[in-house]
């Protein structure tokens, strides 16, 4: 690849969905940049259309420069597949910084391979913690802070944990949130769009989702302490029914869910729920969409929590723990005990009990705020 040697080569990773959200503003921001040149790499991580290629067409991310292709596997498998594979694109093209987001295995991984190679890390989305070491996430964001140069954080508390591990105050920025800089800058152009969603038997989901009246609530999941466990995933789905008879719900099943839902054999009982709307993944423009005009959310996601937060929707996220609890102080968002949903649901739609903050600098602008900490890095 021929570069511009004045310009300070900068690697960044996109490897699953979350991601994408994160980096599509950092790209636009430094497109034709005059001292920054980035290389996007996409290590592969998620390879379903809808999880991925859709992404980059929608948020207008440029064509990765490199894509890894590592595909599913163990935790152990992909993270080896990533760095075996990145070390190669690190001798290549010889960056001065790699910029990792997130708390994939992605994020880890080549994270990992730059500190070994002594290439300066950057990691977005920093600090944040749920001090629960049972997530695989949260051991990429130990890992990962642990090697980290450039720290870049969405909010306050994500700095204090940084600081309170004995990271310096100088490598430490909180510049806000990028994915609400993409949520900002598409909800226009989302509820513009046709939102005409497909079941997973082919037909045409019944909900009349150009009736503003219209009140459903949306549901993700795909954590593994949630739904690789028969017993819990059972109490779920329970739960999911259950509620679905106050609120229709829908749900765009990820392809690990639905592949525990068949081996567990419950899948059938969903699809045979009248106000249960079964779906595959969506694009992002379709889901922004869908979140944006529901009463509810119900998930075990980190990033929709964030977005329910800025966006003011009630959302019940059922984990032990999260890593962006500033979406509960400040936010809409609720942790809760999977046995709990049908209650709690019914107690968040009769009454709105959260407050109308919105964190600090999650107003759309991070993108511009990080470019500007880059150049400072640079020129130093």
């Amino acid at each position: 690849m021929q570069t511009n040697k004045h310009k300070h080569k900068i690697i960044i990773i996109a490897g699953a969905r979350p991601n994408f959200m994160k980096i599509a503003p950092l790209m636009h921001a430094l497109k034709d940049h005059p001292t920054i040149e980035p290389i996007l790499v996409h290590t592969g991580q998620h390879y379903d259309e809808k999880m991925s290629h859709s992404f980059f067409d929608q948020l207008d991310i440029p064509k990765p420069h490199i894509n890894l292709g590592v595909g599913s596997g163990s935790h152990a498998v992909q993270t080896a597949r990533i760095m075996e594979r990145f070390e190669a694109v690190c001798f290549s093209e010889k960056p001065e910084m790699v910029m990792v987001v997130g708390d994939v295995n992605s994020t880890a991984a080549c994270s990992l391979v730059a500190a070994k190679l002594n290439i300066t890390v950057a990691h977005y989305e920093a600090g944040l913690r749920s001090r629960d070491r049972e997530m695989p996430e949260e051991i990429n964001r130990l890992v990962t802070d642990a090697i980290t140069d450039l720290y870049i954080t969405t909010s306050e508390d994500a700095s204090e944990n940084l600081f309170s591990e004995g990271v310096p105050n100088e490598k430490v920025h909180m510049l806000g949130n990028l994915m609400i800089d993409s949520l900002v800058s598409h909800l226009e152009q989302a509820s513009a769009i046709d939102l005409d969603l497909i079941g997973l038997n082919g037909g045409h989901l019944d909900l009349d989702f150009g009736n503003s009246l219209t009140k459903y609530g949306v549901m993700t999941f795909h954590r593994p302490s949630n739904v690789d466990d028969k017993k819990v995933l059972s109490v779920l789905v329970d739960q999911w029914i259950k509620t679905s008879e106050t609120i229709p719900l829908i749900f765009p099943i990820h392809p690990r869910t639905k592949q525990m839902l068949v081996k567990f054999e419950l899948l059938e009982r969903l699809e045979c729920s009248a106000n249960m709307h079964l779906t595959g993944p969506l694009s992002y423009l379709e889901f922004l969409k869908l979140v944006n005009n529901s009463s509810l959310v119900i998930t075990d996601s980190g990033g929709i929590q964030e977005e329910t937060t800025y966006l003011k929707i009630p959302c019940l996220t059922v984990r032990p723990s999260t890593e962006r609890p500033i979406t509960i102080w400040e936010g809409s968002n609720q942790l809760i005990r999977a046995d709990e949903i049908f209650c709690r649901s019914v107690k968040s739609l009769e009454k709105s009990n959260f407050q109308d903050k919105v964190p600090a600098l999650w107003e759309g602008k991070s993108a511009a705020r990080i470019v500007s900490v880059l150049e400072t890095h640079f020129s130093s």
